[in-house]
């Protein structure tokens, strides 16, 4: 239809336009769908996990943004989800390290999203993404990428976990064994969701 004045009077009548707004094909005024929401960053400097609560039933892809993390000890970051409380196995979670041409040995992991071999000090400074997406029902997969910065290496991986309800928490853990135990002592954590 020719936007003229009469056309532009009707479509404001049927609807108050505005930049948050768009026009539907039946001349009405609509709001767009949410698209990403982004938790409030968390500075990881101290504690042995990181947790992020409330996540919405609806939410379809979950991103974790780690930028400069370490903790105080070796060991790898990971992740856990969960469904009124965390799942701290059952995971099938594979990754592997390269630095250079070496390619550290592929690690399994049963206690979330993670893997081995990261190769790093206690000053290592992470900085990458995990990527969580729900295949269907309450199974979750996972792909991630970080790189260390004193060494330097790419970490990267995949996995899957089927949790027992709907997805509403996410933790980001030092450790090997599921428990936290490393502290955190650098760096900043957020995650978006969609």
């Amino acid at each position: 239809m020719a936007l003229t004045k009469t056309t532009v009077a009707m479509l404001e009548a049927s609807g108050s336009p505005s930049s948050s707004n768009f026009l539907r094909g039946d001349g009405s005024w609509s709001a767009p769908a949410s698209g990403i929401t982004a938790m409030t960053a968390v500075a990881s400097t101290s504690g042995t996990s990181i947790d992020f609560t409330g996540i919405p039933s609806t939410v379809k892809r979950i991103t974790v943004m780690v930028d400069g993390v370490s903790t105080n000890s070796t060991s790898q970051l990971q992740i856990q989800i969960g469904s009124g409380s965390y799942t701290i196995s059952g995971y099938t979670s594979v990754g592997t390290g390269i630095s250079g041409a070496t390619v550290s040995s592929i690690t399994n992991n049963t206690t979330g999203f993670g893997c081995g071999n990261e190769g790093g000090a206690a000053a290592s400074l992470r900085t990458g993404a995990f990527t969580l997406t729900n295949i269907s029902g309450n199974i979750w997969a996972a792909t991630f990428q970080y790189c260390l910065s004193n060494v330097p290496r790419a970490i990267f991986g995949s996995g899957n976990v089927a949790l027992s309800g709907a997805l509403d928490r996410l933790r980001l853990i030092g450790s090997t064994t599921g428990n936290p135990a490393d502290t955190f002592d650098a760096g900043t954590i957020n995650i978006l969701y969609e």
